[in-house]
């Protein structure tokens, strides 16, 4: 009797810890399937990984300053609609176009007609969905200005995320950094403070996520991950800097990265990049070591 009364004790420990201790943190393996990817890159990379349910992280110069190329829409966005939450803009309203705003290259905004009518909802489409430079310096306008976005930041708590384009006062940030710069960490975060609607109302942060998750850029790390799973990212590529943001929506847990190069020795512009090959590489890896070997 005495031993099924401790065999039945042990029994239930087992069970109670099991119920209580959580995920494992592998971040100690997390971190060598992140540096294994970065072997043999030439240039230098910051990497920030983040498993949300476990805490499992691995992060490599995730706390050094980086340029954000296009990843730096993830920062207007969320300035447009603090602005829109406090009630300042319209998110339905309509906006007249004018040539005198056209950024040089080959955006859709640019190509509208003198005085066509365009939602500020297609703005934020333009900008998220196909990276639309000139819609997304309209945006950074209509959020206030560089400087806005940067005391918004600085008030909640992003130390190095900053607009540096078109910004009084950041003139040598911008020869340095070019639009904008980031951590790896700062930007995985803000991502994940979206996602979670830390700092806006439901309705906003929700429409501000989902644009995010409507990208047409999903040759990079996109790639990797299983049709189906939804994904909210932002890309950035400029002749020495290839970067992602990347907020997977895993079916055992969600994880987010952030992957930013500088000084990379190609510069080149085609799907082989080695920054585009490094994005695949590294997404490829973090969906096989949090859903593929369980």
């Amino acid at each position: 009797m005495r031993t099924k009364t401790i065999a039945a004790i042990a029994v239930t420990f087992m069970v109670m810890q099991s119920c209580t201790s959580g995920p494992r943190d592998l971040s100690n393996e997390l971190e060598a399937v992140v540096e294994t990817c970065l072997e043999g890159f030439e240039g230098v990379v910051g990497v920030y990984v983040e498993h949300l349910p476990s805490g499992t992280k691995a992060s490599v110069r995730g706390d050094e300053i980086f340029p954000t190329a296009s990843m730096i829409k993830v920062p207007i966005l969320y300035a447009l609609y603090d602005r829109i939450a406090r009630g300042e803009l319209d998110p339905h309203a309509t906006l007249t176009w004018s040539k005198s705003r056209i950024y040089p290259g080959t955006d859709l905004c640019a190509a509208l007609e003198e005085g066509t009518e365009v939602s500020l909802r297609k703005l934020v489409l333009l900008m998220e969905s196909l990276s639309d430079n000139t819609a997304s310096l309209w945006l950074q306008e209509l959020a206030g200005s560089g400087t806005a976005i940067n005391d918004l930041l600085a008030a909640r708590g992003f130390a190095s995320t900053r607009m540096n384009s078109r910004t009084p006062g950041r003139e040598e940030d911008w020869k340095r950094f070019g639009w904008g710069q980031t951590t790896p960490r700062e930007m995985a975060t803000l991502m994940v403070r979206l996602r979670r609607g830390v700092d806006l109302p439901p309705a906003q942060a929700r429409d501000a996520y989902r644009a995010l998750c409507r990208t047409a850029w999903d040759d990079t790390a996109l790639e990797p991950i299983p049709l189906g799973v939804e994904v909210g990212s932002k890309q950035g590529a400029v002749d020495a800097s290839r970067s992602e943001v990347f907020l997977v929506h895993a079916p055992h847990g969600e994880y987010v990265a952030c992957v930013i190069t500088k000084n990379q020795k190609d510069t080149s512009w085609g799907r082989d990049n080695a920054g585009f090959a490094l994005l695949r590489r590294m997404s490829a890896a973090l969906w096989h070591f949090f859903e593929v070997r369980r």
